[in-house]
């Protein structure tokens, strides 16, 4: 006899989400995660005072009135807005692309004169873009993509931008006024507490196992529940098949500093191609700190092998095609619910992965 109705892989936002809204409708649900910890890469580790995002900054923003709803009745956020810095060789920029940038880069006050400069570098492409290098000075002409794209995403995709493909950036945020806020969204903040607080409270009436590989024993598990929910990579999940989907992964160093204030800005990104981290994080600005010490991380990308955490799928032809594929055993497995960015090989933000989350755990129990 099954002892759970929901056997849930990762309690990450996905699988976390979905647990809540089996239980919620009564049902008995199990998680299993893999690591030490419960949520997954929106985890905070308290450190000198602050929460400290232990997997790279998570900054929740959404447009859609449902889903920011939603996590607000597990918790209140706060009023943070993302505006982060780039780091060009000691160099800094207002992000995203706004008139504080142009002003700092060409001298220019006036939304005209900026739109004049960008409009004039764009016409260095002829035709449709072949590439990410030649996608961005189309839209952005070449100085900003120069100083502010070219060294920060060849560091986050490991190759060249001539050899990444242009839909990575179909747009890119330009303003011709001076707000740098980051993102367009009509909702942003940070959790009050962390995000602790939002998935503690997610699997509150769930039983929940630990430093627990469901592919270790699969049958085992598997023969608990009426349905698995798996939230984990969708490649290894079949044994790596049809070969291995790419991932970028990344590497964090974090340290105490006895100053109240290292950057004076959440984030900063470095966008030079010589150093080696893309962007250091100071987590006490995510919620306004007054604590004595702080906490600086830096984050390094990395090319994704086996054992380390999958964080970015690299959504290029091949790798669609190959998920394809995956997507076409995943869909012969009936007591099978796959969810979330690495079962569906899909970036997802935050409120993507929790709309995502509620619409499977919606369908799986209607149907």
């Amino acid at each position: 006899m099954k002892q759970y109705d929901f056997l849930i892989v990762g309690s990450g936002l996905s699988g976390a989400v979905f647990a809540h809204e089996a239980c919620k409708q009564g049902k008995k649900c199990l998680v299993l995660e893999r690591r030490g910890h419960v949520g997954g890469n929106v985890f905070c580790e308290t450190v000198a005072g602050i929460n400290v995002h232990k997997y790279g900054a998570h900054i929740f923003h959404t447009s859609d009135k449902k889903v920011w709803e939603y996590v607000n009745g597990f918790t209140e956020f706060n009023r943070f807005i993302n505006c982060p810095v780039a780091n060009y060789k000691g160099e800094l920029y207002n992000l995203p692309f706004n008139m504080n940038t142009f002003s700092k880069m060409w001298g220019v006050v006036e939304p005209a004169q900026a739109a004049e400069i960008i409009e004039g570098q764009r016409g260095e492409v002829g035709g449709a873009p072949r590439n990410l290098e030649e996608q961005a000075i189309s839209l952005v002409g070449r100085d900003i993509f120069e100083k502010l794209i070219k060294g920060y995403t060849e560091k986050q995709w490991g190759r060249p931008c001539t050899q990444l493909p242009a839909d990575i950036i179909r747009r890119l945020p330009v303003r011709f006024t001076y707000d740098n806020n980051y993102y367009d969204d009509d909702y942003q903040g940070i959790p009050v507490g962390g995000y602790n607080v939002i998935i503690d409270k997610l699997l509150a009436d769930c039983e929940v196992l630990l430093e627990t590989d469901f592919l270790s024993d699969r049958e085992r598990f598997s023969g608990l529940a009426d349905k698995v929910v798996y939230t984990g990579m969708i490649d290894e999940y079949f044994s790596y098949r049809f070969g291995e989907l790419e991932y970028r992964s990344l590497r964090f160093r974090s340290e105490v500093l006895d100053e109240e204030n290292n950057q004076g800005v959440a984030v900063m990104n470095y966008t030079d191609v010589e150093t080696p981290f893309t962007r250091v994080i100071e987590h006490k600005h995510f919620e306004f700190g007054t604590q004595p010490q702080t906490v600086v991380t830096k984050e390094y990308p990395a090319a994704w092998q086996r054992g380390m955490e999958a964080y970015y799928p690299v959504g290029d032809e091949r790798n669609r095609a190959l998920y394809a594929r995956y997507k076409e055993l995943a869909d012969l497995e009936s007591s099978v619910v796959f969810c979330g960015r690495l079962a569906e090989y899909k970036y997802y933000d935050m409120d993507d992965a929790i709309a995502a989350a509620l619409a499977a755990a919606t369908f799986t129990q209607g149907s």
